[in-house]
């Protein structure tokens, strides 16, 4: 009968319910710890979730083991790309533990690995702030804070002339009565409020970036403004009238310029602003309320051009030997740099690479006169829409010095108004690099005096271009009307001799030969072209495997010897002894002609990981070219499910004989992960097999350096003139500036060079975690960097210098938050702390 039941009594109820409370949790945690036993992890996390919600008061002794389970249950989401279900976990677990910021760091290492950047950097930031002793998620943070808001936001902010230059170009239209204003590609929102302290009636901003979004609202209300600018997050060519903003403006003011002038997309974003943000233009000699009429700030641009020798460009962007360490490169295999690539690839990449061409190591060497390349009048709607379809233009200049053409070096004036200039030359003390376009294929790269540079000029994909560099003699006649070919010697033949010479190279040419375009990053061409690396790599890997032959010989022999119990000594007699081969494992980052070079040292079956197909078919080529057997090098990564298992057993007989690690990233940095890389190594190493490097000494010195400092953090509210920006945007700032070049970094040294750390990837009980550095001061001034460097040893007798001059290396640099005073004589203690990949550098007080 139904309500038949006796109901308890409210009181015994409620100790039942205790009771059975109780129950529940000591069965789900039993369940729990047996579906951990049987690594069934989302199970496991179902009970925990049930466990932790019935019983908060057992959160401190489940903890670790909660954590433990979301990280693997979180691992195998990922693997089956349950996205949601994965962050959904997480949700839960940060409801449950919100200040715990091991999660919180493992949230954001997932969020980052899936794209979401701006989020992954919110959470790193949280456990920073929740542990700043956390070294784990330190290191996530500036990794990703040098992303989210790049070094030259400091840089700029920190440029007064610059500031002082637009802000006056502003006021100038404001108080002319341009009262509507918007700001594209606001940053940190100081254009904008130079408007709104210029008296502009209305003033909008746009910008894409969630982080700087945030961080411009945080600016704009500091400086209490916020009531007078609206703030859109969201690009400028999504803006609509009235959904966004309520009319059409009369300003626009931009800086979405690079040092190729248009790659930050200026040309796209003003045809839509003209077409439908901006009031129409003014007339020529029309009079009359500037109010009523639209223009921008910039108005204009000139762009100027110069061709120079710079052998620090050169050794970056054209691979200048033919010979590495006795491997040929053959002639039918072209590298090239992404600088060089043509237009029509697959990805569209910056035509240019960029330098601060006042210092560049080594310095440049001008062969032609500044020239201009290009006009663009930003307040012309028409000539800002023809740029994209306008035909490549042909440019000729003289050559004014003999030298070896390297590159044309780029710049621009930005005329903001009738009376406000901002130049990017190279001679100019400016926060902009330039844009440098290098030149390659080139029958010869050496040029005299009355040879004319000639190239082609287009804006094609919203990028300046210059493509075609070439070089004309005195003797040839120039006519930019037609097209010109790379070969001089054509210039002067008639049609007939063109065929004829046509039709030759077409008979003697091998008709199965392979051309090879290899692209190549601009740090692999310079290690390409590094002869001490790949000649000290050479001569450590053939002292270790002469240090093994005896011993594969005896191996061989034992298999001798156990054939002739087996089948007779007559059969066997018959048989050579063929030692097993060395086995050479090379997980260099990225394209390395290590394992061919391994390739030539006798019985070595080398092993390449290189990712690309192109870098597979290239290696091939040039093994094919040096007379190896196509099957002598093998590609690892074929023989791995994926890229994380590279470092395995081969087979369970096969041991490596030698392990190429990559240890120091080519900013400076020492690679992630690469002490639990080499403890693996270590392990699938033969007996009197070797990792190379085998231990790394890190050096470094203290510096005075304004540059540093000024490049590292904005430097107050004076060079901002008076708005408060520094204390937002320095939130960002990280201790290590990375991509250094110390032999023209800007500096004073203060001490002799210190060694700070050893890694030692063969012998770790030789690496200490913490340790404390006496440094002699021989100048007195003040500490404000200490930047660093590595000797990677691939032996005792064999060093790597990543601070050399052939080094494809950079180097780095801690700057100190507070410059420190120091007389000559006196000792500084510092404190050197090793965490996984992470290395820090304090001062000891």
């Amino acid at each position: 009968m139904p309500n038949s039941r006796p109901r308890p009594r409210r009181g015994a109820r409620s100790g039942g319910g205790a009771a059975g409370r109780e129950e529940l949790v000591s069965r789900s945690l039993q369940s729990a710890e047996h579906c951990l036993g049987a690594q069934d992890f989302g199970t496991a996390y179902a009970h925990y979730l049930l466990v932790l919600s019935l019983a908060p008061e057992l959160k401190d002794d489940v903890k670790e083991t909660f954590q433990y389970t979301l990280f693997k249950w979180a691992e195998e989401l990922d693997s089956l790309s349950r996205t949601q279900d994965l962050l959904g976990c997480y949700e839960q677990a940060l409801e449950l533990f919100p200040d715990d910021e091991v999660i919180c760091n493992s949230m954001g290492e997932h969020l980052f690995r899936m794209g979401f950047r701006d989020e992954a950097a919110g959470y790193f930031h949280k456990a920073v702030k929740l542990n700043p002793e956390f070294n784990d998620a330190k290191e996530n943070f500036y990794r990703v804070a040098n992303w989210l808001v790049e070094r030259w936001h400091f840089i700029m902010l920190n440029d007064t002339k610059r500031n002082t230059v637009y802000n006056a170009a502003i006021q100038n239209a404001v108080s002319l009565g341009s009262q509507s204003v918007l700001d594209i590609g606001a940053g940190t929102g100081i254009l904008s409020m130079f408007a709104k302290k210029a008296g502009a009636r209305s003033v909008y901003a746009c910008e894409l970036s969630k982080t700087m979004y945030e961080l411009a609202c945080d600016v704009v209300a500091a400086n209490k403004m916020e009531a007078g600018i609206k703030l859109l997050h969201m690009k400028s060519l999504d803006i609509e009238i009235p959904k966004h903003i309520p009319e059409r403006v009369s300003l626009v003011v931009t800086e979405t310029v690079d040092a190729g002038l248009f790659g930050e997309g200026i040309v796209e974003s003003l045809i839509h602003a003209w077409e439908h943000l901006l009031l129409q233009p003014k007339s020529r000699g029309e009079h009359g309320n500037c109010e009523k009429y639209g223009k921008v700030i910039p108005a204009s641009a000139v762009i100027f051009g110069m061709a120079v020798e710079c052998a620090e460009i050169r050794r970056h962007h054209r691979v200048g030997t033919k010979n590495v360490a006795g491997i040929c490169l053959p002639t039918n295999v072209k590298f090239q740099s992404p600088a060089c690539s043509s237009v029509d690839t697959e990805e569209t990449v910056e035509p240019y690479t960029t330098e601060k061409m006042s210092r560049v190591p080594g310095g440049y060497l001008a062969l032609t006169e500044c020239f201009e390349i290009m006009r663009v009048d930003f307040n012309n709607l028409q000539e800002l829409k023809s740029l994209a379809t306008k035909k490549p233009g042909k440019i000729g200049i003289p050559v004014i010095k003999e030298g070896i053409l390297d590159a044309v070096v780029v710049w621009f004036v930005l005329q903001l108004d009738d009376e406000h200039s901002l130049s990017t030359s190279p001679n100019e003390e400016t926060c902009w690099e330039q844009a440098v376009y290098p030149a390659h294929d080139l029958a010869d790269y050496r040029i005299k005096r009355g040879d004319h540079v000639m190239m082609e000029v287009s804006c094609q994909d919203c990028y300046l271009r210059i493509q075609n560099i070439s070089v004309f003699g005195p003797e040839c006649e120039l006519d930019t009307g037609k097209n010109f070919t790379k070969n001089k010697d054509l210039l002067t033949l008639g049609s007939e001799a063109e065929l004829c010479s046509a039709l030759a190279n077409l008979q003697t040419s091998k008709p199965d030969s392979v051309e090879q375009t290899c692209v190549l990053e601009s740090t692999e061409i310079a290690l390409l072209n590094n002869s001490v690396y790949h000649e000290g790599f050479k001569m450590a890997m053939k002292k270790v495997l002469s240090s093994l032959t005896p011993e594969k010989l005896c191996q061989a022999m034992d298999t001798q010897c156990q054939n002739e119990m087996s089948c007779g000594s007559e059969e066997s007699n018959s048989q050579e002894i063929v030692p097993e081969p060395f086995y050479v494992l090379d997980v260099s980052e990225g394209f390395s002609i290590l394992p061919i070079i391994a390739g030539t040292l006798g019985q070595v079956k080398p092993y390449s990981s290189v990712e690309k197909d192109q870098h597979r078919i290239t290696l091939d080529l040039i093994s094919e070219a040096n007379h190896f057997p196509k099957e002598t090098l093998e590609f690892w990564l074929r023989h791995v499910e994926d890229e994380s298992s590279v470092l395995q057993r081969p087979k369970s007989d096969k041991l490596w004989s030698i392990i190429i690690l990559d240890v120091i990233e080519p900013s400076g940095l020492i690679q992630q992960e690469i002490m639990e890389k080499a403890a693996i190594s270590r392990c699938l190493l033969q007996s009197g097999g070797k990792i190379f490097p085998q231990y790394v000494l890190m050096f470094g010195l203290l510096v005075e350096s304004q540059t540093l400092v000024e490049e590292n953090a904005v430097q107050g509210t004076e060079r901002t003139l008076g708005l408060n920006i520094a204390p937002f945007i320095n939130q960002f700032q990280v201790p290590i500036r990375v991509f250094l070049d110390l032999s023209s970094l800007p500096c004073i040294p203060l001490s002799k060079p210190v060694e700070l750390l050893r890694l030692d990837l063969m012998t770790p009980y030789l690496n200490t975690s913490n340790r404390e550095v006496k440094v002699h001061i021989c100048k007195s001034g003040q500490v404000t960097a200490i930047p660093f460097w590595y000797h990677m040893y691939l032996d005792d007798e064999i060093r790597l210098d990543t601070s050399g001059e052939a080094s494809h290396w950079k180097q780095a640099a801690v700057v100190l938050e507070n410059p420190i005073q120091v007389e000559m004589g006196e000792e500084l203690v510092l404190s050197v702390q090793h965490h996984k990949s992470s290395v820090s550098i304090t001062v000891k007080q």
